[in-house]
């Protein structure tokens, strides 16, 4: 293994913390599948618009996809939509947003209806957490 090789390794073992194939196929799949909201976001989030940060969509992370991810900020977006509102899927989501702060990863929630109304208000809470 040469120099280069180690340093991907490392840096795709930090970008994604284990993730599994699984995940992964689980990401990709995900992203021909995305909501009219994820689609919206992620218009205003690519090509480092926002902060000239770069955010990746369905990002495969430890044992999850987030929706949303910026790695030099460590932050996950995640979109809610009417899955979230029963008490065993804000369990789970609490869970889940407790395992990836353990990490160091911040977790930013929306609803998908206030991205769609409101995306102005949603852009600029996301700016208040990159660095």
């Amino acid at each position: 293994m040469n120099k280069n090789t180690n340093l991907t390794d490392k840096y795709l073992a930090q970008l994604h913390h284990g993730a599994t194939s699984a995940i992964h196929q689980n990401a990709r799949e995900l992203r021909h599948r995305q909501t009219e909201a994820e689609a919206k976001l992620w218009s205003l989030l690519r090509n480092r618009q926002v902060k000239g940060k770069k955010f990746r969509r369905q990002h495969a992370i430890a044992g999850y996809v987030v929706d949303f991810y910026c790695n030099e900020c460590k932050v996950a977006i995640e979109l809610d939509g009417n899955f979230h509102v029963d008490a065993e899927s804000r369990a789970r989501d609490k869970s889940r947003t407790a395992s990836l702060n353990e990490i160091g990863i911040v977790i930013l929630r929306f609803w998908n209806a206030d991205v769609m109304k409101d995306s102005t208000t949603v852009l600029q809470k996301i700016c208040e957490h990159l660095h």
